[in-house]
């Protein structure tokens, strides 16, 4: 499913399939009433909330509705953003990916066994064998939770892109009623909407929603929000399907694997800390270095352009034949690196390159 869900260019959006009108205009309002999209938030952006909460997409209200855009020519944030030039979602996802890999195998190695690194290699205990960390989740969760990028992120003509609506709370009160704010990329909503319409597992589509905030030291109110919002999208009972419980009227993250065991953890706070979740939360981190390196890069593009035959003034030209081609094939972070170590010469022989190659 997960495959599918990004290498088939024909897979139906299962949480838009038969949505007309009259339910998008529902599930607003639903939204809106549950304080989990502030319509103030919609004001720059073309068509409101209802184009950020149901971006384009093709053959939309029918039974199969398709995604706008392949996989590999999404960007990766919004425009000037991480990632943001065609194919930088698959880099996004294929980084945090490793990253994920990587911390899971960091988890089990550091907690594996208690003093396993003081026991003789011959006794055959290994360092990884008791610690239980879902090795499918790991893996797919940072690939479905960018997911609806291939919607919000659509290119306009300019070589620049959508706007995307960020929703998922009302920017106020969203801590359980208290001050708080859990608004985030409409793209992550989207996403665990199709995790939740597609039926997948609670472990899952939970450490999928972590992904912008891990749901400990507070911020559970941020995650049950995003999961809230979601289902709402999907048009299906949270509670029913196992993504939340209800305590004391209060829907909260639900105690999964043996967490609820032996003790109430949910209500004292501690139902929600599956390492699985802050995993996914901490490979989600890339782009502490992806955003400076695109603002800066794109700075440095602009100056260089003339020596390649191209304006940043003319905007739609830059964009689509310079700007958007060479961050494609040598990404940001890569010229970022050259730059700062190697300077303004070596930054220009890298584009060079695509100059011999008549790609520029």
């Amino acid at each position: 499913m997960t495959l599918d869900s990004f290498l088939n260019p024909n897979t139906c959006i299962r949480h838009r399939a038969n949505v007309n009108d009259a339910t998008k205009a529902q599930i607003i309002n639903t939204l809106e009433a549950q304080g989990l999209v502030n319509p103030a938030d919609a004001a720059a952006i073309t068509g409101g909330v209802k184009a950020g909460v149901f971006p384009p997409v093709i053959h939309d209200g029918s039974a199969c509705p398709t995604l706008p855009m392949t996989f590999r020519a999404t960007p990766g944030s919004n425009f000037g953003g991480h990632h943001s030039y065609p194919g930088g979602l698959a880099v996004h996802e294929s980084f945090n990916d490793q990253s994920s890999i990587n911390f899971a195998d960091t988890y089990r190695g550091e907690y594996g066994i208690a003093g396993a690194h003081n026991l003789p290699i011959v006794t055959g205990i290994s360092r990884h064998g008791d610690v239980d960390i879902n090795q499918d989740v790991v893996l797919a969760a940072p690939i479905w939770h960018d997911w609806g990028k291939m919607m919000v992120f659509q290119w306009n003509a300019d070589g620049t892109e959508f706007t995307e609506l960020n929703f998922g709370g009302s920017g106020t009160n969203d801590n359980f009623g208290a001050p708080g704010d859990s608004r985030t990329g409409g793209h992550h909503i989207i996403s665990i909407a199709e995790t939740m319409a597609r039926g997948l597992p609670p472990l899952f589509v939970i450490t999928q929603a972590s992904a912008h905030s891990a749901p400990t030291l507070g911020n559970e109110f941020k995650v049950v929000n995003w999961l809230r919002a979601a289902a709402i999208l999907a048009q299906i009972d949270p509670v029913a399907k196992g993504y939340l419980v209800m305590d004391n009227g209060q829907l909260r993250l639900p105690p999964l694997a043996q967490l609820g065991s032996g003790t109430d953890l949910a209500r004292a706070g501690q139902g929600n800390v599956l390492v699985e979740y802050q995993i996914h939360n901490l490979s989600d981190a890339d782009f502490v270095n992806s955003i400076p390196a695109v603002t800066t890069v794109q700075v440095l593009l602009a100056q260089v352009a003339p020596q390649f035959g191209y304006d940043a003034s003319d905007v739609s030209r830059f964009n689509n034949f310079f700007r958007n081609v060479v961050l494609s094939n040598l990404s940001p972070e890569r010229l970022m690196m050259i730059y700062d170590k190697q300077g303004i010469e070596e930054f220009v022989e890298e584009i060079r390159k695509l100059k011999r190659l008549h790609l520029i």
